[in-house]
């Protein structure tokens, strides 16, 4: 009886540290944007610079695993604000937005339907979708299940197809119905904080992070427990849903461009760009050599030259129809 006693001490210890980390950091990374209301909760939606222009696609903006909307900002609103209407969106369960359906919203189309009610909402009628990293396979199947919304893809690093092998273990186990709350209550967020410097310079490698770039683009967000459960869904989840729909691409038909460090230890630039690239007719793949999964933070101008050919392209189109 004493050891369980002490188990569960230790527990509730844990628990408590865990939950002023979140609080802290919530305090220290508060919503940039606003609430949009979409059916059963509400997504944070960031809108940056330029207002909507006649006839022209915003830019929006879907981060991948383990960030939130300011990844994507941070990197590129700045840089395409002048002249373009750049709305950013934390995915369902990140950064400050609902997760209506639990762990069902690990779905790429439900993430997606989402995102859509959402830019409905806010009166956006077309938009080119720039995606990074597991957000490839959102923008994938946006183009597919909501044509009428996407005028273009621009998918960096993306995550489109299967590859050999598992996730990390520590998802799998987040993403357990019994265990993993306890997990992402206690051990992880603490975990998580001695780590994720690591992760980021693993992320960025062979390149270097931005000063300060942790901070900057809020990602100690996801040592959040919803958060981090949320995440560990959507990776662990991931392999399936891409299964169920690489088969598709050849279906989407909006101007395409995807970008791909050669040197990223994250994800293949074979196993998922040249793949997507070859399925998608007319799309455009553009490899950097040395470059590692971050490239729209490493290689800006690229990334953002790439976005507003694309932009152009569907403008274009529209006007021709």
């Amino acid at each position: 009886m004493t050891w369980i006693l002490a188990v569960a001490g230790v527990v509730l210890l844990l628990a408590a540290a865990a939950q002023v980390l979140a609080l802290r950091i919530e305090r220290t990374h508060p919503p940039e944007g606003r609430f949009v209301p979409v059916v059963g909760g509400r997504l944070h939606v960031v809108e940056a610079t330029a207002p909507v222009a006649a006839g022209v696609p915003s830019v929006l903006l879907v981060h991948g695993a383990s960030g939130n909307s300011a990844d994507m900002t941070l990197a590129l609103a700045a840089r395409l604000g002048d002249r373009h209407h750049v709305v950013a969106v934390d995915r369902p369960g990140h950064g400050w937005s609902d997760r209506p359906g639990g762990r069902a919203d690990s779905s790429p189309a439900r993430q997606a339907s989402l995102i859509r009610e959402a830019m409905a909402r806010i009166g956006v009628e077309r938009v080119v979708v720039v995606a990074h990293s597991l957000a490839g396979v959102v923008a994938t199947r946006l183009a597919l299940d909501h044509p009428d919304l996407v005028a273009g893809l621009v998918l960096v690093s993306p995550v489109t197809h299967p590859w050999p092998g598992g996730v990390a273990w520590y998802y799998d186990l987040a993403a357990t119905p019994v265990a993993g709350p306890l997990f992402a209550r206690t051990i992880a967020p603490l975990a998580g904080r001695l780590l994720m410097d690591g992760g980021i310079r693993g992320s960025f490698a062979p390149e270097v992070p931005p000063p300060d770039y942790a901070q900057r683009s809020a990602t100690p967000l996801v040592l959040r427990p919803r958060q981090f459960e949320a995440n560990a869904q959507d990776v662990s989840d991931l392999l399936v849903h891409v299964e169920g729909q690489f088969r598709d691409y050849g279906r989407i038909a909006v101007p395409t461009t995807v970008i791909h460090g050669e040197s990223d230890s994250v994800t293949s630039a074979t196993i998922h760009s040249r793949a997507v690239t070859a399925q998608i007719a007319g799309s455009r793949l553009i490899l950097l050599p040395g470059a590692g999964h971050m490239p729209h933070h490493m290689h800006t101008e690229t990334v953002a030259g790439a976005i507003v050919e694309i932009v152009d392209r569907a403008r274009g189109l529209a006007q021709a129809r």
